[in-house]
């Protein structure tokens, strides 16, 4: 049952008041009430963010939006971020600490509340602290490997060098090198390696008026990007899902993810997977890695048409 089904005199700033209290109290049928309420702003809000912010999952999992886009193949899995905000919204939103600083001043209900605070700068930077910082998105099977695989991750995540994560949480150089290669290769497994490297965004604030804190929705307005770009991207993801699973693994980790070339090595052999005719996956060196590379970058440049 949505907000507008609910019965005659529940959308007051009175009702809207004791509700709010009801569920500070802890009432879970109040609660319950409060998230039926905010429902359709989140989920306007989270369909707005993620389109914005989707770049090229849309190609590899299937969107779990009220209205999904993209045109990710019917097998693929489904996409973790449209149901994270969801959950990181209502939290945001209905957490007691708004709770308490909704007064319903100038008869502003609790509908005009929440749709105030999701337009606003302060709570759009939030949810991007959230989308793109490292020390919230660690998968609960990362989580699961060991007490400090959380850590290890998120110092992956920030091109940390294994000696230096060793160092600074106390631990066995050889036992964080293993760790690390767990994760890579629980990574690789469940093509989750992008998971690594978190799209960088610039901060809106940087181009606020020092003299104005009021948040403004023009701000916020996003610029579609050029038609050419675009279909580029397009082909080279077209490309890209013609490579093999290792090539993919290859380019990704050596060149998006810049991990160390060890690393990549190691994962390679905890897979088991051989990339030298002749060669097996232990025995793989770092020249070996380095031509499978270049091999690998040409057969991309080939798939999308570009001459030598």
């Amino acid at each position: 049952m949505t907000d507008t089904e609910q019965p005659d005199g529940v959308n007051t700033v009175d009702a809207h008041l004791q509700l709010v209290q009801q569920v500070l109290q802890g009432d879970p049928l109040a609660r319950r009430r409060l998230n039926t309420l905010a429902h359709p702003i989140i989920t306007g809000q989270t369909e707005r963010f993620c389109k914005r912010y989707c770049y090229d999952s849309r190609y590899h999992f299937a969107c779990t939006l009220l209205k999904p886009w993209g045109s990710a193949p019917a097998s693929a899995p489904l996409c973790e971020w449209g149901n994270g905000s969801y959950a990181w919204m209502l939290d945001d939103l209905t957490g007691d600490a708004n709770l308490r600083r909704y007064e319903g001043r100038g008869g502003a209900n609790l509908k005009h509340y929440f749709y105030f605070i999701v337009n606003s700068l302060p709570f759009y930077e939030r949810w991007k602290d959230w989308r793109f910082g490292r020390r919230v998105h660690v998968p609960e099977y990362i989580k699961d490997m060991a007490p400090m695989a959380a850590k290890v991750f998120l110092a992956m995540a920030g091109d940390e060098p294994v000696p230096s994560i060793a160092q600074r949480l106390g631990a066995d150089s050889g036992e964080v090198q293993a760790l690390a290669d767990r994760i890579m290769v629980e990574l690789v497994k469940r093509k989750r390696l992008h998971l690594l490297t978190p799209p960088k965004t610039l901060s809106l604030s940087l181009w606020e008026d020092a003299d104005d804190t009021s948040p403004r929705q023009a701000d916020m307005a996003y610029t579609d990007p050029d038609p050419v770009a675009m279909d580029q991207q397009h082909q080279l993801q077209l490309a890209w899902q013609q490579l093999t699973a290792v090539e993919q693994f290859v380019l990704e980790a050596t060149l998006i993810e810049k991990q160390d070339v060890e690393v990549v090595l190691s994962a390679l052999r905890k897979l088991d997977q051989s990339i030298a005719k002749g060669v097996p996956a232990a025995k793989t060196d770092r020249q070996q890695l380095y031509y499978f590379r270049r091999k690998s970058l040409a057969k991309l440049a080939r798939l999308m048409g570009v001459q030598d």
